[in-house]
């Protein structure tokens, strides 16, 4: 897919992938984004680690002399350790907070059960099935082969159409939604619900655009318009349209299991992160580590090590946090509202 194009209306579109469609660099994409969660929290310790250990080594006083006139190692760790309590009883309670929503009275799951049982069954009637695709890859890759179907239905109904600007602007259009479809269909094949993967799919279908893309098509063109061609828009855009709250239910699914994962995983760091700090405060002994290896005090080293292990629970934290925060800005609008900027060459009207 190229970076830009045009959207069959003499108007220029974003590209289709979330990739294609983000001005970062693609390290930093990759950071934010792509990277394994505990990968990118194992990369923020090391940093950190590195970070002490040579500002230690290139300090003017020297390890000796700076803990002689002050006391650092106290003072640090005991910031710490009363962070490391702060800070992961406010990630527990604010995540508990969130997931509060799966409690409520029995007439509230009802509303919720009639809900996703109505949606569900809009969705099947809408594929001709009598059950619509339970897991979730299979569903939305379910929504992307309809979207696809119906854009050629719309293709065939203005073939008959003596418009050549009609014929030649949907064939375009057509052609993209296909290009995409094709390429979101491949990801969500075999994708697992828990991982980034099913999310990441669905981000990559620009069905915003191409539902703002089928009604101004449909607008501009409505005098050359038969009546199987209005019905083959109508049908596209309600495909395109279903696509949308399926996204954000699943997204909104996601966030909540990742809110789960990292409840747990700040829970495992916290304990041995509470116990450095407390086994350094009260019994690191700077005589005990005297002399030099390979130039570096061991001083230095061990005080780095205790910080790094003690922040490691902040480190999981800003893992799990830049990529939730991320996909959220890039999903704030539902429907076919285009927040982020793009160069447009005239409007609708």
């Amino acid at each position: 897919m190229s970076d830009s194009g045009d959207d069959g209306a003499g108007e220029e579109r974003p590209s289709d992938t979330m990739r294609e469609r983000v001005p970062e660099s693609s390290r930093k994409f990759w950071v934010l984004l792509d990277a394994p969660r505990w990968a990118l929290a194992a990369g923020i310790a090391g940093v950190v680690f590195l970070a002490l250990v040579v500002l230690g080594h290139l300090h003017p006083l020297g390890t000796p002399k700076l803990f002689a006139t002050a006391d650092p190692v106290e003072t640090l760790f005991q910031g710490l350790l009363g962070s490391i309590i702060t800070g992961v009883t406010l990630v527990l309670t604010l995540s508990q907070l969130v997931l509060s929503q799966e409690l409520g009275a029995v007439g509230d799951q009802r509303d919720r059960m009639e809900g996703a049982t109505a949606f569900r069954e809009d969705v099947a009637d809408l594929l001709d099935e009598p059950v619509s695709p339970a897991m979730p890859s299979a569903f939305l890759r379910a929504l992307v082969s309809l979207t696809e179907d119906r854009v050629n239905a719309l293709e065939t109904a203005v073939e008959d159409i003596e418009n050549d600007d009609l014929r030649d602007a949907v064939a375009e259009y057509a052609e993209n939604l296909r290009g995409n479809a094709d390429a979101v269909e491949d990801q969500l094949d075999g994708a697992q619900f828990g991982e980034f993967d099913v999310v990441w799919a669905a981000l990559n279908y620009n069905y915003s655009w191409k539902i703002y893309a089928a009604k101004k098509l449909r607008a501009e063109h409505r005098e050359s318009l038969t009546e199987d061609a209005e019905t083959a828009f109508d049908d596209l855009v309600e495909s395109l349209e279903l696509f949308g709250p399926a996204r954000e239910h699943f997204k909104t699914l996601y966030f909540q299991w990742e809110l789960v994962n990292l409840s747990r995983t700040l829970i495992y760091a916290a304990v041995p992160a509470l116990t450095t700090a407390i086994a350094t405060l009260v019994y690191l002994e700077p005589r005990l580590f005297p002399g030099a290896v390979w130039g570096v005090e061991p001083l230095v080293v061990v005080v780095a090590a205790a910080a790094t292990v003690s922040v490691v629970p902040f480190a999981i934290l800003l893992a799990y946090i830049l990529r939730i925060i991320t996909v959220t800005k890039r999903t704030l609008s539902i429907g076919s509202f285009i927040l982020r900027e793009t160069e447009r060459s005239r409007d609708l009207d």
